[in-house]
C-alpha cells in the first residue's frame, strides 16, 4: 500500500478492483485544510481516461505489471496471436484492446507486452516501421510551390501521405506515434 501522495507520473495501483495508471499529478494544499491529490488515470483494462480525488492520507494498492518480449505471430478474426520469446506461449488478444496498433502490426514484428497476473493490459510496437506500398497514384509535380504529397496504402491497409517520388513496390519508413512518413528504404 501506498499514500495517495507518492502517486507519480507512471504509477500503476489498484482502486476498487480496477487497475490504472497515472498519466498526471497534482497535489493541492490549503492553508489549514488537508492535502487534495487530484490524478489523472487511464483505466488498463477498459482503456478509459478520467480525474481521480484523493484525500492527504488515503492509500491505495500500488502493483508491479510484468513486461514480456514477444512476436506477432497473425490474427483469427477478433482476436491476435502473440508468442513470448522466453516461454513460448501463444496469448490472444482481443482486438479492441489493439485498435491503435494493428495497422502497423506484420508478422514476426517483436512487441514488448504488458500484463498484471497473467493478463495481457498494454502492447508497444517499435517506434518505426519499414512497410512496403502496394498502392499509389502517380505523382505529377504540376505547379506546386510547397513540397506536394500523395496518399499511398501499404500492405497493412494503412494510408500515408508520401512525397510525390514514393511508387507501388517502395518500401517506407513510418513513425507508429504519428502515423506520418518518415523515408524511403
Amino acid at each position: 500500500m501506498i499514500e495517495a501522495n507518492a502517486l507519480r507520473k507512471g504509477t500503476t495501483f489498484t482502486d476498487s478492483g480496477d487497475l490504472f495508471k497515472v498519466l498526471d499529478y497534482t497535489h493541492n494544499k490549503t492553508a489549514r485544510g488537508g492535502a487534495t491529490i487530484r490524478v489523472k488515470v487511464q483505466n488498463l483494462r477498459s482503456g478509459s481516461i478520467f480525474e481521480k480525488t484523493y484525500n492527504g492520507g488515503e492509500r491505495v494498492q500500488d502493483i508491479s505489471l510484468d513486461h514480456n518480449e514477444a512476436e506477432y505471430l497473425y490474427n483469427d478474426g477478433n482476436l491476435y496471436y502473440f508468442m513470448d520469446t522466453r516461454t513460448f506461449e501463444q496469448p490472444a488478444i482481443q482486438q479492441e484492446m489493439l485498435e491503435e496498433i494493428i495497422p502497423y502490426l506484420t508478422e514476426n514484428m517483436q512487441v514488448k507486452i504488458s500484463s498484471y497476473q497473467g493478463e495481457p493490459l498494454d502492447i508497444q510496437i517499435p517506434i518505426t516501421v519499414d512497410l512496403e506500398v502496394i498502392d499509389a497514384e502517380p505523382g505529377f509535380a504540376g505547379d506546386t510551390a510547397q513540397g506536394a504529397t500523395k496518399p499511398v496504402t501499404v500492405t497493412t491497409g494503412l494510408v500515408v501521405q508520401t512525397p510525390l517520388f514514393v511508387n507501388v513496390g517502395d518500401t517506407i519508413r513510418i513513425d507508429t506515434r504519428t502515423g506520418s512518413y518518415i523515408t524511403r528504404v
